[in-house]
């Protein structure tokens, strides 16, 4: 197996070992909290993830990745943590102010941007729990960014496996800060702190604090020492700033569709919110297993044949990626689409949201491989130290775009139609960014010959689920039993589609 699949291999396990953990958290969530206080919390989140993203390891982790490989190639480690040490001294900075400032205006982003058509009580209850989620993203701007350095020295173990401990303090804070009453385990009963949903919160607080912990053994391994240096003329800062400003900006554009969505859902009546955050991450699932896990570890490989000038390299990496993306996603969606009816009801939703789910969820899935190959093609260009061209795209699509088609298809589909809106959006966006790599490199996207074997193997995975919920009585059992047999069904039908694909399997494994 050659690096890139051995690390793809290592972040999709312990990306799937998260999402089991996150599943395990949403299930808790609606079985523990009414759909008001889900819908409260899931709106409230919307800022901090915004600054999160922006900030606290997405922009700049992705901007940074590309410097700190070329610091690595052609001045050796001490230089590039010396960078290192800069920018996350910078960030901590900056984060710090921007939650300050976003907690002293968190009532009108409240109440004017986010959630206008909420409840005043809901509204109010939003602006706590925002203020409080802060704290969390001023570790993540610590967190976020160690996972990019770790990740710059091609080490992805530790940085895989904190967001599995992120998740574990969420799980800690919905059994053991939220309830009235006390955990038992066994011989040894908890005490209940009784703080009902801003124990969630107190959770996600917690889940911060170990995200960072994991990895700092990493950090000691790799010879990393803190100096208290930030130094806006030192070059490499300056190279980073310059990827930053277009990266933050196409961050706030792609998070704009989280703002537009829960705005235009807290309008649809209690439980729409709630719904749409609970297809968005059952989506999020195979998105992230798929073209998350597999972008992640190809952006320093695609960084380090930029820097040595190898272009032809760099297009035979990147079209072995997208042919298994391609491979994995398209068959994954047209599986998931068909069968996710029964596995909703594990969630523990009331009726209504569970049925905004399922659709949310089908919707979502048409662009699931959009979302996918868009992980890959922003950081191509990412990777040849190019920040412009994606912010372009992502203002034109993740903005113009998703919005025209978000206000037009809701107004025809509803709820559905905000998700739909996002799939064609993310996915115009994806196929653009290669058409530009094409014209600049030459040879990119060159699937013609495989994506036949995709299409069969989407449409024979899908069919034999379809079969089995056809032949089996699903509505008359229980949730366990249909979840037991839905998955089993899931399971079948992947496997039926594996001898299609079987090519860009193997191809993966030595991409």
């Amino acid at each position: 197996m050659s690096h890139i699949s051995r690390s793809t291999l290592i972040i999709a396990f312990f990306f799937g070992v998260d999402k089991v953990f996150a599943l395990l958290r949403q299930i808790l969530m609606g079985r523990s909290y009414e759909t008001f206080e889900l819908d409260v919390f899931l709106a409230a989140n919307n800022i901090p993830d915004l600054l999160s993203v922006l900030i606290s390891g997405g922009a700049l982790g992705v901007a940074l990745i590309p410097v700190l490989s070329e610091y690595m190639e052609r001045q050796g480690p001490g230089s590039a943590w010396e960078l290192f040490s800069r920018i996350i001294n910078l960030a901590f900075i900056a984060t710090a102010v921007l939650s300050l400032l976003i907690a002293v205006v968190a009532e009108p982003i409240i109440g004017r941007l986010i959630v206008p058509g909420f409840p005043e009580a809901q509204k109010a209850l939003a602006v706590e729990l925002m203020r409080l989620d802060l704290l969390a993203i001023i570790i993540f701007s610590l967190s976020g960014l160690v996972m990019a350095g770790l990740q710059a020295n091609q080490h992805f173990t530790l940085p895989a496996m904190a967001p599995v401990l992120y998740n574990l303090g969420q799980i800690v804070g919905i059994l053991v800060f939220s309830p009235q009453e006390g955990l038992q385990l066994g011989p040894l009963t908890l005490p209940a702190l009784g703080l009902g949903i801003h124990g969630l919160v107190f959770g996600v607080i917690f889940g911060a604090g170990l995200h960072l912990l994991i990895q700092v053994p990493g950090l000691v391994r790799y010879g990393y020492r803190w100096a208290p240096r930030i130094g806006l003329r030192d070059p490499g800062v300056a190279k980073v700033m310059r990827l930053l400003g277009p990266r933050v900006l196409t961050m706030a554009c792609i998070q704009w569709f989280f703002l537009l969505r829960d705005n235009l859902a807290s309008r649809m009546g209690e439980g729409a919110v709630t719904g749409l955050n609970y297809g968005w991450f059952i989506m999020q699932v195979p998105e992230t297993l798929i073209g998350t896990a597999l972008a992640i570890a190809i952006l320093p490989t695609l960084a380090e044949h930029y820097a040595r000038g190898d272009d032809s390299a760099f297009v035979q990496t990147l079209n072995r990626g997208i042919r298994a993306m391609l491979a994995l996603s398209l068959p994954a969606a047209a599986i998931l689409a068909i069968g996710v009816r029964p596995l909703v009801g594990v969630l523990g939703l009331e009726p209504a949201v569970s049925e905004i789910a399922i659709w949310t969820t089908r919707a979502y899935l048409l662009g699931l491989a959009g979302h996918a190959l868009l992980e890959i093609a922003a950081r191509s260009f990412y990777a040849r130290q190019d920040a412009l061209i994606p912010l372009v795209m992502a203002f034109l699509n993740a903005v113009l775009l998703y919005t025209v088609l978000a206000l037009l298809f809701s107004s025809l589909w509803g709820i559905t139609g905000i998700s739909l809106a996002n799939s064609v959006a993310f996915t115009v966006e994806a196929l653009l960014l290669f058409y530009l790599l094409n014209r600049r490199l030459g040879g990119v996207g060159q699937v013609r010959a495989v994506i036949g074997r995709i299409a069969a193997a989407a449409l024979a995975g899908g069919a034999l689920v379809a079969a089995v919920q056809f032949l089996l009585p699903f509505g008359s059992w229980g949730v366990g039993r249909s979840v037991l047999v839905g998955t089993a069904a899931l399971a079948a039908g992947g496997l039926l589609a594996v001898p299609f694909i079987w090519r860009e399997i193997r191809a993966l494994v030595r991409i």
